[in-house]
């Protein structure tokens, strides 16, 4: 492992954490606490050593001030689970500096790659910068898989989204980041690979629940299929039901084939 990617974790994983879980409040939006962060920055780690083997050398600052931004570039969704989220992020980090006595102009790229990191039009307008280009991609990669299909629907379902139309944003804004990915890492190799299938196994779900949606009747009581698996989504929103103790017990959902298995990969992912 690079050294530095090790110097930035002693130094700062385990107060990152400490600030995080003192601000923010996993019961409002649990897709995106503090799991969610360290899954961004671990997809982070593996993109910076996935460079190094290919010859480039990262900026020796780089794991320092990724790490950063990794944890807490949705801390803000503790205020606002929407567009502004970012803003609200980078104010939190300034936080963040304040509370470990760092100086914030040497962090400037990290508060602009924080504020700017959901565009995910990937136009950008904050300048050239590899960290926020870095972040941005760790953070799509946690879009994927089962639990990028868990992440999505909580954040467009608090958003108060139309559980019938939710599907096709989804897949267009997945399809945007994954496209992004694509032109940036595309390669024959495994790291490559990996993500792709797990893109694809988030856009088959979502297509499927297109198909699906238009004759599913929600509050039945028989939730069914991948409408079913959205509708157990919203009442958890909905409710003080934990999505924890729902999908851990296998028998949940043993009357329905599809949500079974998605949630034994969703339990395997989170947990």
């Amino acid at each position: 492992m690079n050294l530095n990617i090790e110097s930035a974790e002693l130094q700062f994983k385990q107060i990152l954490e400490e600030y995080f879980v003192s601000v923010y409040d996993e019961n409002s939006l649990f897709s995106h606490g503090l799991n969610h962060h360290r899954r961004v920055w671990n997809y982070a780690r593996e993109i910076i050593s996935l460079t190094e083997d290919n010859g480039r050398k990262a900026d020796p600052a780089l794991p320092y001030k990724l790490i950063i931004a990794s944890y807490l570039h949705d801390i803000g969704m503790s205020v606002d689970p929407g567009i502004r989220h970012g803003i609200h992020s980078r104010e939190l980090c300034r936080g963040f500096f304040r509370s470990c006595d760092l100086d914030e102009s040497d962090y400037s790229d990290v508060l602009l790659a924080i504020e700017n990191h959901d565009n995910k039009e990937y136009k950008n307008s904050a300048g050239d910068s590899e960290l926020l280009t870095l972040l941005s991609i760790a953070d799509d990669l946690d879009a994927y898989g089962y639990a990028g299909i868990y992440r999505y629907s909580e954040i467009y379902l608090k958003r108060e989204s139309d559980p019938s139309g939710i599907g096709y944003l989804i897949r267009d804004n997945a399809a945007k980041r994954f496209g992004n990915f694509k032109a940036k890492f595309e390669s024959p190799g495994e790291f490559f690979v990996r993500h792709k299938m797990r893109y694809e196994l988030l856009d088959n779900f979502f297509s499927e629940y297109n198909k699906q949606i238009g004759t599913y009747k929600f509050g039945s009581g028989k939730p069914n299929g991948h409408p079913g698996i959205i509708e157990v989504f919203l009442d958890i929103i909905n409710s003080d039901r934990v999505l924890k103790e729902l999908i851990e017990n296998p028998e949940t959902f043993s009357h329905d084939q599809i949500m079974s298995n998605y949630f034994r990969g969703l339990n395997d992912e989170l947990y």
